[in-house]
């Protein structure tokens, strides 16, 4: 499998995603926005998306282990880094996940939240993805989504919108997140796909995949075109082009006017 990687912030903050590739797994993790609040840690979303990426890398790199005991590792591992931290603080640093493995004759994937697996077969595009999160809240996200992004009157509404998701992070009337709990691992939606169904395959964050998702702005032809010309670079300035047109979020209402981004390009 080869693998193509790029990420880049969405702004002048520091990038809360995450991404790597090997010969046989690429993943993309993509941290959860904090809006300010506190989150019981000293370490902060860009050190928790690091160092868990990292283990998540070193787990599956043993094709005997399977994506959630491996992801059940890395967090356990990640958690025992900083004991120190308030780990059980609602807002601890947290962070989707999204994993495709090869291994003889099959694609396994993981998705948990909304950064999806995207496989391109003979008969057209598969998309895994975990939206349960899009269930939370609807009100609270929609008296967000009102609000041009960069005013007083936005960062208000989503401050109280985290606020409130925090309090479903990780519960059975919730949705769920990597972060310090295992348990999370065991709610990850998983598959496999027999290789011959597959020409290429994208791992995606949603300030990615958005492009195609909220923005309509392409289809998952185009990407994987886009993807073939010029890699996963081409395929985020694309989708900064596009948010260009729209910077305070009145065409497309979204949380920021631009998102972190990482993309997986995996071709055979």
């Amino acid at each position: 499998m080869r693998v193509a990687i790029d990420t880049q912030p969405g702004g002048a903050g520091p990038n809360e995603d995450w991404v790597a590739g090997t010969p046989t797994l690429a993943v993309v993790l993509d941290g959860l926005s904090t809006a300010g609040l506190d989150t019981g840690c000293r370490h902060g979303v860009p050190w928790y998306v690091a160092h868990l990426g990292s283990h998540l890398v070193g787990a599956l790199a043993d094709p005997d282990m399977s994506l959630t005991t491996g992801l059940a590792g890395a967090l356990e591992r990640v958690a025992a880094l900083h004991p120190e931290c308030d780990l059980g603080n609602p807002g601890t640093p947290s962070a989707t996940v999204a994993v495709l493995r090869e291994r003889p004759g099959f694609l396994d994937h993981l998705v948990l939240a909304d950064s999806p697996v995207v496989l391109e077969g003979i008969g057209g595009f598969t998309v895994h993805t975990d939206l349960r999160v899009d269930g939370v809240l609807p009100e609270l996200r929609a008296e967000v989504e009102q609000y041009e992004t960069h005013t007083t009157e936005h960062r208000e509404a989503l401050r109280r919108l985290v606020t409130e998701q925090r309090l479903t992070r990780n519960t059975p009337s919730g949705y769920w997140v990597a972060a310090s709990d295992t348990e999370a691992a065991a709610h990850a939606l998983v598959g496999s796909t027999p290789i011959e169904d597959v020409q290429a395959a994208a791992v995606l964050s949603d300030g990615a995949s958005r492009l195609v998702t909220e923005y309509s702005m392409a289809t998952w032809s185009e990407v994987f075109a886009s993807l073939r010309a010029g890699g996963p670079q081409e395929l985020i300035a694309t989708v900064r082009k596009v948010e260009a047109t729209d910077p305070t979020g009145r065409r497309w209402p979204r949380y920021k006017s631009g998102d972190d981004a990482a993309v997986a390009f995996c071709q055979w």
